[in-house]
């Protein structure tokens, strides 16, 4: 990860939370009116586009069984940010006690955020429904919101802004540059994407600028600590993409309608795996934005510690 020379950082004006709350009121969007609009998922399209998902690199599935293993990998994907939004909402209620009694202006932005991430939690949710309804039986997401937003939470604010200021980078970017150009895509399963997306835009900048804020507390010593919980964020992260990837091969496995040879299986696993590596950490460090914003706020040996444990995934 190279080390940004400068950066221009965020400046803590009441016009950027305005801003954000002005955005927020004109695109707000309901589920049931919007998003679903009374439809069903459409099992004959992908979910997630082949940019996102990997299945193109695997030659020895036919093309049904691409679309399925790309369904199964939209659920996960589905999934995994109604995880990741369970502590997001936490965080930034937290971090919001700081303007409860000055810039209320502030405060609106980020409780119009804390209730957006409640109503993002909800869409995952009636998404796993509707996925479940037309996939066989045998699926397991493994991880449990509520245990993975207690191992997160108990690390630096300094490192859940820079996880949550990824995730919200990378959402907007796997929309505009693999979402939304595939017509091949499930209607409903995109519109999900779509609507996610529009407020998530918002959410960056309010990351951004609360990120800022956070590090401009820290002593020299609590950054290079919240630096070492970003390393061990990200090992969290990537244990959990192991664990799904594999039990989501062993489910693509299952299910298929042909034997699948051991060494077929291990391709599939290991392309699953690389596909959720990219989703989740890799396609997120390496836009410009995250890189100058984190190493605008730390040193080049702590961006080398970084780098040195992000080595292996991005290897990958």
């Amino acid at each position: 990860m190279p080390v940004a020379q400068s950066i221009s950082q965020p400046h803590f004006s009441s016009a950027h939370y305005a801003k954000c709350i002005e955005v927020s009121k004109r695109i707000r969007w309901d589920i049931n009116r919007d998003v679903i609009r009374h439809r069903e998922l459409d099992f004959t399209r992908k979910f997630l586009p082949d940019g996102l998902s990997f299945v193109d690199r695997l030659p020895f599935l036919g093309p049904d069984e691409r679309r399925l293993l790309s369904q199964i990998q939209g659920r996960s994907y589905a999934n995994i940010f109604g995880l990741v939004e369970r502590f997001i909402g936490a965080k930034i209620l937290e971090v919001s006690h700081d303007h409860w009694l000055g810039d209320q202006t502030a405060l609106e932005a980020l409780v119009r955020f804390t209730d957006e991430e409640l109503k993002h939690q909800e869409l995952f949710r009636r998404i796993e429904i509707l996925i479940g309804f037309g996939m066989p039986a045998g699926y397991t997401f493994l991880p449990q919101p509520n245990d993975v937003a207690s191992v997160v939470l108990s690390k630096s604010t300094w490192s859940v802004l820079a996880l949550t200021c990824l995730i919200e980078l990378f959402t907007q970017e796997h929309y505009r540059a693999s979402i939304a150009p595939d017509n091949d895509l499930c209607p409903v399963f995109k519109d999900v994407f779509l609507f996610h997306w529009k407020e998530e835009s918002q959410h960056a900048i309010l990351d951004e600028l609360e990120w800022v804020r956070e590090n401009a507390k820290l002593t020299a010593q609590a950054r290079d600590a919240a630096v070492d919980d970003v390393i061990a964020l990200v090992g969290a992260i990537d244990g959990i993409l192991q664990d799904q990837s594999a039990a989501d091969t062993r489910y693509f496995v299952g299910i298929c309608r042909r034997p699948m040879t051991a060494m077929e299986a291990e391709a599939v696993n290991a392309t699953v795996l690389a596909a959720y590596r990219w989703q989740y950490i890799v396609s997120g460090v390496q836009i410009p934005r995250f890189d100058a914003l984190l190493n605008g706020m730390i040193t080049p040996a702590q961006g080398a510690r970084i780098g040195a444990a992000l080595a292996p995934i991005m290897a990958s």
